[in-house]
């Protein structure tokens, strides 16, 4: 009742899941990663134990296709069962018991894995495919575009309802207090995997430094006094500021207030895209 993307960055070490279904809070049950494992995703008639099995599997050093061998040998449901696994090899591998409804199938290349069943048709997971191998971007998008390009294919075929995009990076989650670098999910929504672009937009704008380096404006007196214009006239400031020396307090405030402190700069630069963000409220 699901398809999916696992993936493998061999250059940036990320891993990460993209999956959608019409089926809810979807990405609470099938993706599952381990900086120093792999990932997995576990659907269909979904065995959980696939995930947290099959991780310990990766860790103790057994490929891919090792995991997936052992982990079919304990199970007499296997037929019922499809899941996804890549190792930090690029080694991966995609199942699809005999009796998931169709169409039911999956793909796999170097360092990724895409399955799916109930597809509209095999066209989803060719698209996904597709769009992964040739798109440009780090995972987190490569990804986000594959799960998209699956949908236009018709994706689950009795419709939306719950998406998700997980990918760990070493040290990249909030701050560098975990590893989860991207973790967005929209759990009941009838357009859920278009609706997941949209709050990985605003994850990645808030939290996220995925910014050209050389895409920075300096905080000069002519733009901090148009910054503040602006503040005051989407009424962020009940009054005009005359005083240069306010100028600069007032932004940094309206960048707290706005979740973007991952985004603070103390260099006399601010990111082009805090401000494309201004400029459209």
């Amino acid at each position: 009742m699901t398809f999916s993307i696992v993936a493998f960055d061999s250059e940036t070490r990320e891993l990460g899941v993209a999956v959608s279904s019409k089926f809810p809070a979807v990405g609470s049950l099938v993706p599952w990663i381990s900086m120093d494992a792999g990932a997995i995703a576990t659907q269909a008639l979904a065995d959980l134990k696939y995930g947290v099995n099959g991780l310990k599997l990766l860790q103790a050093g057994a490929s891919a296709s090792q995991v997936l061998r052992v982990i079919n040998e304990q199970d007499p449901g296997k037929e019922s069962r499809q899941v996804g696994i890549v190792d930090l090899n690029g080694n991966s591998v995609s199942f699809t018991g005999k009796e998931c409804y169709p169409y039911a199938g999956g793909l796999t290349g170097e360092g990724v894995a895409v399955q799916g069943n109930i597809l509209a048709g095999e066209e989803v997971i060719n698209n996904m495919m597709d769009t992964y191998l040739k798109k440009q971007g780090d995972l987190s998008e490569r990804l986000m575009s594959a799960l998209e390009a699956g949908q236009k294919a018709g994706g689950d075929s009795r419709g939306q309802q719950s998406a998700n995009l997980l990918v760990y990076k070493k040290n990249g989650g909030y701050r560098g207090g975990s590893d989860i670098y991207v973790d967005v999910r929209v759990d009941d929504h009838p357009n859920a995997t278009y609706e997941l672009r949209k709050v990985f937009e605003l994850y990645s704008l808030t939290l996220l430094q995925r910014d050209d380096p050389k895409n920075i404006s300096r905080l000069d007196a002519e733009l901090l006094e148009k910054i503040t214009d602006k503040l005051y006239e989407i009424k962020f400031l009940k009054s005009p500021i005359t005083e240069e020396e306010a100028r600069l307090p007032a932004f940094v405030q309206w960048i707290h207030t706005e979740n973007f402190e991952n985004k603070e700069r103390f260099d006399g630069y601010v990111w082009n895209s805090v401000l494309d963000h201004l400029w459209k409220l």
